[in-house]
């Protein structure tokens, strides 16, 4: 079964024909999230934009009943090469020791500063209670 995730609560609607995740055998797909609020508006700092684009990615990892902490491959790209250590230090901060697999490449990407996208597994139904056995 497969299921689509069209639009994530607190995000802005997708812009273009694609889904924001999609959900098949036991892993959700992200779509390229940005450092964007639904409103349109970004923080002025690197390091916050990355803290936005991360609580995105976490919006709809949770909308497709999965969640940071089940990320197993990233997928970011930076457009230069002075991003990479504060985007490292803020990553850090999300992942920590789960260290998911990750390729992180440079590139020019129309008027975004990044761009992360991820595969998760999606949460068990009995997660909560396995969790507290």
């Amino acid at each position: 079964m497969i299921r689509r995730i069209d639009s994530a609560p607190g995000l802005a609607p997708a812009i273009g024909p694609y889904s924001q995740a999609v959900v098949a055998n036991g892993f959700v797909f992200t779509t390229g999230q940005v450092p964007f609020h639904a409103d349109g508006t970004a923080p002025a700092e690197f390091t916050d934009q990355v803290r936005v684009c991360i609580e995105n990615l976490r919006s709809v990892l949770e909308a497709a009943g999965s969640g940071l902490d089940l990320v197993v491959k990233v997928n970011a790209y930076l457009t230069s090469p002075e991003q990479r250590d504060p985007f490292n230090r803020v990553y850090a901060e999300y992942f920590g020791d789960a260290k998911p697999a990750r390729t992180t490449v440079c590139v020019d990407i129309w008027d975004i500063p990044f761009e992360i996208e991820c595969v998760a597994v999606v949460r068990s139904a009995n997660a909560a209670e396995e969790a507290t056995e």
